[in-house]
């Protein structure tokens, strides 16, 4: 087989991202093109980064986008806004891609690939580093946070008796007299005329409802987001969220809507309805939407909070990975 290597544009990217006939396997989320180009003009506009295209003949079998820093290669992103990473890859070419991009690193002088942080099914654990053991490459991958999910039922109420039945009737209580409290409206907004203005409520509740949060929202984190929202609404996997009573906004979520899993990536609310618990009770309502659109999995993204285990989270160990090339 004839292996070549092209860097190409994130807009190629996407072509090829929409392109069905070309079989992309395009995980995770966090490295959409979108996502992508996002994260590059917020947070390393002048890096040196490389969208490196694999192909087999004339087939594409996989995508790298790597992002240089001397002597070592790291998948672009950063694990602050990115929880975990693998490569878009052809499903049965994934040792034909690891072995084509591993020559090409080691022929350019890159000595070591970091792969971030990557769940226990990427392609990275299950094919990479099998082939670095074979190579007797030195590889480091060590425990980092857990990333709890849910593979979700057909029925909210298959969902309802999957939880120990402490958090069950809990949940149901706090549903009860949430209802009973006034009127519950809960919006989506994923048009991207109306993400400005959501974005406005959300990041308000965000910075209010916890301190880390707060602190967390630097001026330049705050551009991310703003970027980040809209331009996931014009790729259309968007699932922004607005909880209100008696229309006042009292939660807010941004979600994302992708190969059929939600990502949960952030959460606010409005402090003074904490005593309804409409922190969890936006996002039960979250994952009950979600089994009724079909949705197969509900991800919460990494982080141990004790209501993501409440709500029926199984844990996901993420790992540390890095590689010595040769």
């Amino acid at each position: 087989m004839n292996y070549t290597i092209t860097p190409e544009t994130l807009d190629q990217l996407e072509a090829y991202r929409r392109d069905p006939s070309l079989n992309l396997r395009w995980e995770p989320l966090f490295l959409l093109p979108a996502w992508l180009k996002v994260w590059q003009a917020s947070f390393a506009p002048q890096a040196t980064t490389q969208n490196l295209v694999v192909r087999e003949d004339a087939q594409i079998i996989g995508i790298a986008p790597l992002l240089f820093t001397g002597d070592t290669a790291a998948i672009t992103g950063s694990v602050n806004v990115c929880d975990y990473f693998d490569f878009p890859l052809v499903p049965g070419k994934e040792t034909a891609f690891y072995t084509a991009l591993c020559e090409y690193l080691k022929k350019n002088g890159i000595k070591t690939l970091n792969a971030q942080v990557i769940r226990p099914d990427s392609s990275i654990l299950t094919h990479l580093l099998p082939l670095a053991a074979q190579a007797g490459w030195k590889t480091t991958v060590e425990p980092d946070e857990l990333s709890p999910e849910i593979m979700l039922p057909k029925t909210w109420d298959e969902y309802l008796e999957s939880l120990d039945t402490k958090q069950r009737h809990e949940l149901r209580r706090k549903l009860r007299r949430f209802e009973s409290a006034g009127e519950l409206t809960y919006k989506f907004i994923s048009a991207p005329e109306a993400v400005s203005q959501f974005t406005d409520t959300f990041l308000k509740m965000f910075t209010e409802s916890r301190e880390d949060k707060a602190h967390f929202l630097t001026p330049e984190m705050e551009i991310y987001f703003r970027r980040l929202f809209l331009s996931m609404a014009e790729t259309g996997v968007l699932r922004a969220c607005l909880m209100e009573l008696d229309n006042q906004p009292v939660a807010a979520l941004v979600a994302f809507d992708y190969n059929d899993v939600i990502y949960l990536y952030n959460s606010g609310f409005d402090r003074q309805y904490n005593y309804l618990s409409v922190g969890i009770l936006s996002k039960a309502l979250l994952i009950k939407d979600s089994i009724e659109r079909g949705k197969k999995k509900f991800d919460f993204l990494k982080g141990s909070e004790p209501y993501k285990f409440h709500l029926g989270g199984k844990e996901v160990r993420l790992q540390k990975c890095r590689l010595e090339i040769g």
